[in-house]
């Protein structure tokens, strides 16, 4: 009974997905590894402006509670207001009480970890729902490393079906061979990855963009974030780069065996302070 009700919350998310009007919210992604104070600090300001509490979510991590406790401190630390953590799982996020821990809520943290164990509890929830209504509204939805990779509608779970030797991984460019699952769904046009560039992650992502000839592959490394503003547009802030895949006007081969194909596909790496249209799909100078 249970899998049938998520079954149909999944669906009645999808058509609101598909519907909603243009977010109010923003999107601080993260692209992992160490964060400069003043990233956490741009977030913080976004919560307060959009109703000031910042409410945790470190599911991802394999130590929740002490990541949830850990990344609080640094919020309150750095100037938050008000930051608390909450542990959900799926049992408990699918009962409606649980989205009232979101209200009032200014911004919403996702923390690293394996991104599955957010999706798992959170995917076709009164929590989900309650999280794309907050955002709709105006709040920010954060996350660093697993906290970026939810925010696309189309996740990167890590894992690969072909099975490499260690340090072989994702070394080629095939299709239907990166697995991903259905994200959280706050960016619909795009799949998000991370540690881009310092893990070398390019071909799983060029890889999905072929697949998925509709939507841009956004990189984002390590102690870096996309900023992602109500009108479709995003901010490059943070000390590295970004890496956009567009493949607008490309043209895409996948051979029988699955090997991929690409040309005129054009790509953009981009610094902090470089601003990209998500709708247009141009870079803003």
């Amino acid at each position: 009974m249970k899998k049938i009700l998520s079954a149909v919350l999944l669906i009645l998310f999808g058509a609101v997905l598909g519907l909603r009007a243009e977010a109010k919210g923003h999107l601080f992604i993260i692209g992992g590894g160490d964060r400069p104070a003043s990233l956490t600090q741009q977030f913080i300001a976004l919560a307060e402006r959009a109703g000031g509490k910042i409410v945790v979510f470190p599911m991802a991590s394999a130590t929740p509670a002490e990541s949830g406790a850990g990344q609080v401190k640094e919020f309150l630390e750095l100037g938050a207001k008000s930051a608390e953590f909450h542990i959900l799982t799926h049992d408990q996020a699918m009962k409606p009480e649980a989205a009232e821990i979101l209200n009032g809520a200014g911004g919403i943290y996702f923390t690293g970890g394996d991104q599955i164990r957010v999706t798992q509890a959170l995917l076709g929830t009164p929590v989900q729902a309650k999280l794309l209504e907050i955002y709709e509204k105006g709040a920010v939805i954060g996350g660093t490393s697993a906290g970026a990779a939810i925010m696309s509608e189309v996740m990167i779970t890590g894992d690969e079906k072909t099975k490499p030797k260690a340090g072989q991984e994702f070394s080629i460019l095939k299709a239907n061979n990166v697995i991903t699952v259905p994200g959280l769904g706050f960016i619909k046009t795009a799949i998000v990855d991370q540690h881009f560039a310092t893990r070398k992650r390019h071909n799983r992502l060029i890889s999905l963009v072929a697949e998925h000839p509709k939507l841009v592959g956004i990189g984002i490394d390590e102690s870096t974030a996309i900023v992602v503003n109500p009108d479709g547009t995003f901010d490059v802030v943070g000390e590295k780069d970004v890496v956009v895949y567009d493949p607008t006007n490309a043209k895409v081969t996948i051979t029988p065996d699955k090997s991929v194909g690409i040309t005129g596909m054009t790509m953009h790496v981009l610094l902090p302070g470089a601003k990209f249209d998500l709708k247009t799909r141009t870079v803003i100078t």
